[in-house]
Protein backbone atom coordinates (compact mmCIF):
# COMPACT_ATOMS: atom_id res chain seq x y z
CA UNK A 1 0.00 0.00 0.00
CA UNK A 2 0.88 3.20 -0.52
CA UNK A 3 1.80 5.74 2.25
CA UNK A 4 1.26 9.46 1.96
CA UNK A 5 1.45 11.41 4.87
CA UNK A 6 0.86 8.61 7.52
CA UNK A 7 -2.53 7.64 5.42
CA UNK A 8 -2.82 4.63 3.11
CA UNK A 9 -4.03 5.21 -0.35
CA UNK A 10 -6.47 2.83 0.93
CA UNK A 11 -8.15 4.54 3.66
CA UNK A 12 -8.57 7.52 1.86
CA UNK A 13 -10.01 5.54 -1.12
CA UNK A 14 -12.56 4.58 1.87
CA UNK A 15 -12.93 7.81 2.95
CA UNK A 16 -13.68 9.38 -0.29
CA UNK A 17 -16.05 6.42 -1.20
CA UNK A 18 -18.37 6.66 1.98
CA UNK A 19 -18.31 10.32 1.34
CA UNK A 20 -19.58 9.52 -1.93
CA UNK A 21 -22.23 6.95 -1.06
CA UNK A 22 -23.44 9.90 1.77
CA UNK A 23 -23.39 12.64 -0.45
CA UNK A 24 -25.79 10.59 -2.76
CA UNK A 25 -28.09 9.85 -0.18
CA UNK A 26 -28.10 13.74 0.89
CA UNK A 27 -29.46 14.49 -2.90
CA UNK A 28 -32.04 11.64 -2.22
CA UNK A 29 -33.34 12.77 0.95
CA UNK A 30 -33.36 16.31 -0.90
CA UNK A 31 -35.23 15.23 -3.92
CA UNK A 32 -37.88 13.86 -1.33
CA UNK A 33 -38.30 16.84 0.34
CA UNK A 34 -38.85 18.77 -2.71
CA UNK A 35 -41.71 16.05 -3.38
CA UNK A 36 -43.19 16.62 0.18
CA UNK A 37 -43.50 20.17 -0.47
CA UNK A 38 -44.77 20.15 -3.67
CA UNK A 39 -47.52 18.06 -2.09
CA UNK A 40 -48.23 20.67 0.28
CA UNK A 41 -48.67 23.15 -2.20
CA UNK A 42 -50.52 20.97 -4.23
CA UNK A 43 -53.20 20.79 -1.16
CA UNK A 44 -52.96 24.36 -0.55
CA UNK A 45 -49.99 24.93 1.62
CA UNK A 46 -47.81 28.04 1.59
CA UNK A 47 -44.78 26.32 1.14
CA UNK A 48 -43.21 29.37 2.60
CA UNK A 49 -44.38 29.27 5.73
CA UNK A 50 -43.87 25.87 6.07
CA UNK A 51 -40.41 26.53 5.96
CA UNK A 52 -40.40 29.48 8.46
CA UNK A 53 -42.33 27.07 10.84
CA UNK A 54 -39.70 24.58 10.33
CA UNK A 55 -37.19 26.82 11.02
CA UNK A 56 -38.44 27.73 14.12
CA UNK A 57 -39.06 24.57 15.65
CA UNK A 58 -35.95 23.80 15.33
CA UNK A 59 -34.44 26.63 17.94
CA UNK A 60 -35.33 26.53 21.27
CA UNK A 61 -38.24 27.97 23.22
CA UNK A 62 -36.08 30.79 24.90
CA UNK A 63 -34.41 31.36 21.27
CA UNK A 64 -37.70 31.13 19.67
CA UNK A 65 -39.48 34.05 22.22
CA UNK A 66 -36.52 36.08 21.81
CA UNK A 67 -37.07 36.22 18.10
CA UNK A 68 -40.48 36.84 18.15
CA UNK A 69 -40.20 39.77 20.53
CA UNK A 70 -37.53 41.49 18.91
CA UNK A 71 -39.38 40.85 15.71
CA UNK A 72 -42.40 42.39 17.30
CA UNK A 73 -40.14 44.85 18.78
CA UNK A 74 -38.83 46.01 15.03
CA UNK A 75 -42.35 45.73 13.43
CA UNK A 76 -43.30 48.09 16.17
CA UNK A 77 -40.43 50.21 15.00
CA UNK A 78 -41.45 50.65 12.09
CA UNK A 79 -45.39 50.77 12.63
CA UNK A 80 -46.15 47.53 10.86
CA UNK A 81 -47.84 46.36 14.51
CA UNK A 82 -50.93 45.51 14.33
CA UNK A 83 -53.55 47.28 16.30
CA UNK A 84 -55.71 45.46 18.71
Amino acid sequence: MTDVGGITAEQLRSYIERIERLEEEKAAIAADVREVYAEAKSNGFDVKIMRQVLRLRKLDHDDRSEQEALLDLYKRALGMAESI
